[in-house]
């Protein structure tokens, strides 16, 4: 090749270069004018074949010719960057963008507030503590004794600590290891309320879980009474349930409370009529409640003679499993969508 047919393939390859108009086509380009086995590329290869006295006239020239077929073909990758390539959708930003679905609370996040929102109408402030407990918050300080079947291992979450023997640490089976620090902190009067997370070592089953959920009340002054009791709960009760649910206590025993009961509601399925989900009595078991045992106030500090009051706990799968016909608790745990989006 002479130096006219070298000046004849830039300017071929400057007209190439210039209609083009995609980034495939740049590349194809780039593979048949500047690639390893492009035209140009192969004219350095066929230098040795020229005489001594051409190598140096025509190598010159096809260096300037190389060097500005590279600078024709960057600066059209540059101006063809914002082009979408073959089979890529074309970006309009005039257009609408694309909604994403909106996400929603959790059926027993949503239970958790509603029944905050209607204890704080009450008076009653919403606190928090850890999930991972000492054995004295968790069972001595709620008088629970010793040989209480509660505290064996097989029965509670218990963790390593650097003196197991003395106070061992283990994952709270309630949260009225919340009110008992509230109580350490703080003197009367108290209205609290204490939802969260609590672990016991269950078969998990259609009604029962290794971790679920509760929220504990307490109110503590100097003249609180069981019948104040019977009023917060008979007002919590019918504002979850509906004006017309019907309420009784029953005698219980719990090592914190005396005295104690245990607290139902009329079935609003059968209207007392008897169903499955009561098992044929009318009756709901929602809650437990009771008057504080003196003994709880002896281990923080308060005055037994001075002040009194009284605790509530409800498990809050219960209630939501209650009030929206759900079978299985475990449906709370699997995140199926299709289980969530119906709340």
């Amino acid at each position: 090749m002479d130096l006219e047919e070298l000046r004849t393939l830039a300017r071929e390859a400057a007209g190439r270069l210039e209609a083009l108009d995609s980034p495939e086509t740049l590349e194809s380009f780039r593979v048949a004018y500047l690639g390893r086995k492009g035209k140009v590329t192969l004219l350095f290869e066929a230098l040795k074949s020229l005489r001594p006295e051409d190598r140096r006239t025509f190598g010159q020239e096809l260096n300037q010719v190389k060097k500005v077929l590279e600078e024709k073909f960057e600066a059209k990758r540059a101006s063809l960057s914002g082009v979408p390539k073959k089979n890529e959708e074309f970006f309009d930003p005039t257009l609408t963008g694309l909604r994403r679905p909106h996400g929603r609370l959790h059926p027993l996040t949503q239970t958790i507030r509603e029944i905050t929102a209607i204890f704080e109408r009450l008076g009653f402030e919403v606190v928090d503590g850890p999930e991972v407990e000492t054995e004295f918050h968790n069972f001595t300080a709620l008088n629970i004794p010793a040989d209480h079947p509660s505290r064996d291992s097989f029965a509670t979450f218990y963790t390593r600590t650097e003196n197991a023997r003395e106070n061992p640490f283990l994952l709270r089976s309630q949260t009225s290891t919340v009110q008992i620090r509230v109580m350490e902190k703080r003197k009367p009067p108290l209205r609290v309320i204490a939802p969260g997370r609590v672990y016991r070592p269950d078969q998990v089953d259609a009604s029962h879980s290794f971790m679920f959920h509760q929220i504990e009340g307490l109110m503590v002054d100097e003249r609180t009474t069981f019948s104040e009791l019977k009023g917060v709960i008979h007002l919590f009760l019918r504002r979850l349930f509906g004006p017309d649910t019907k309420i009784r206590f029953r005698p219980h025993f719990f090592p914190f409370t005396e005295p104690s009961a245990e607290v139902d509601v009329s079935c609003f399925l059968c209207e007392q009529k008897g169903c499955s989900v009561c098992g044929g009595k009318g009756w709901l078991e929602v809650l437990g409640a009771g008057s504080v045992d003196p003994l709880v106030f002896e281990q923080v500090g308060y005055d037994t003679k001075r002040v009194q009051g009284f605790a509530f706990g409800l498990g809050v799968e219960r209630i939501a499993m209650l009030r929206h016909g759900i079978p299985d608790i475990r449906l709370f745990f699997e995140n199926d969508l299709r289980f969530l989006r119906q709340f």
